[in-house]
């Protein structure tokens, strides 16, 4: 594949994503996040008047939870209808926050425009990694922290998204998102561009009714899970169902008939070289 038609495909890719994205109700699945963006918040230690970038920041958890601990705080995300909820969460809460519409692999700041880069579950699903990659290095100044969160591929989510890959193919060509996950890929993406790079692996854990509510919510709230299932006939939408429901049941810690299922992230804090 020449460098043009690869860059082509990695567009129209892009474009399917977005579409992916915007489907459901991603603001539905964030909201129960939050703590995930609260801790990030932590581990880079913030304080206040730092300049602080969330970058596909969804409906806004991360660039909040900075604006909490008196950060100038900037969120961008390429999805308009997430921004928006972000925007409305923000005035909420009483938050003066900059939300943008923009894309993590292009993004609209000058060199070494934030004291901080922050991304929770966000960057990770970028089509070209090494391209977004260069994008947050870019952006933070010297000195400063990237602050990530990322599933891991040996993760009840990673296992999650095997599974609908069984079921429908991933584009070719592409990364899978979960390697944001391991320190062997986070090391080749930022290589030479920190002087540091640290990692904790954490665990978030999904708290659902049962295992069949925790499908039905995906299936009508999460763009991944609601175009799987939209791409199949009847047949394949009740197989799909049904392996995702034994999926969640064999990482189900509850001890009642609830739903506890722990995911285990990584959390990353590196600091510019």
């Amino acid at each position: 594949m020449t460098v043009q038609s690869q860059a082509s495909n990695l567009s129209v890719i892009k474009d399917r994503q977005q579409k992916t994205w915007t489907s459901g109700n991603y603001t539905r699945i964030g909201n129960t996040l939050v703590i995930m963006g609260e801790l990030l918040c932590e581990a880079v230690d913030l304080h206040a008047g730092d300049k602080v970038l969330d970058v596909a920041t969804g409906s806004g958890n991360t660039a909040i939870s900075a604006a909490r601990r008196g950060c100038d705080a900037t969120g961008i995300d390429y999805v308009p209808e997430l921004i928006e909820d972000a925007r409305k969460r923000a005035e909420v809460e009483g938050m003066e926050i900059t939300f943008e519409v923009g894309d993590a692999e292009a993004l609209p700041y000058p060199d070494a425009s934030f004291d901080v880069v922050l991304s929770t579950l966000g960057v990770m699903f970028a089509p070209d990694q090494e391209k977004v990659a260069e994008e947050l290095l870019r952006i933070c100044r010297p000195g400063g922290k990237i602050g990530l969160a990322n599933w891991t591929p040996e993760g009840f989510i990673g296992n999650m998204f095997r599974t609908l890959g069984k079921h429908v193919l991933p584009p070719p060509g592409i990364k899978p998102p979960p390697l944001w996950g391991t320190e062997e890929r986070l090391r080749e993406l930022l290589g030479e561009g920190v002087a540091s790079l640290e990692v904790r692996q954490r665990s978030y854990m999904f708290r659902y009714p049962s295992s069949r509510h925790f499908v039905e919510y995906f299936r009508s709230y999460y763009g991944p899970t609601l175009k799987a299932f939209e791409s199949l006939d009847p047949e394949g939408q009740e197989a799909l169902a049904e392996e995702l429901k034994e999926l969640l049941e064999q990482w189900n810690t509850s001890d009642d008939a609830t739903l506890i299922v722990p995911s285990d992230y990584l959390e990353v804090v590196a600091v510019r070289r």
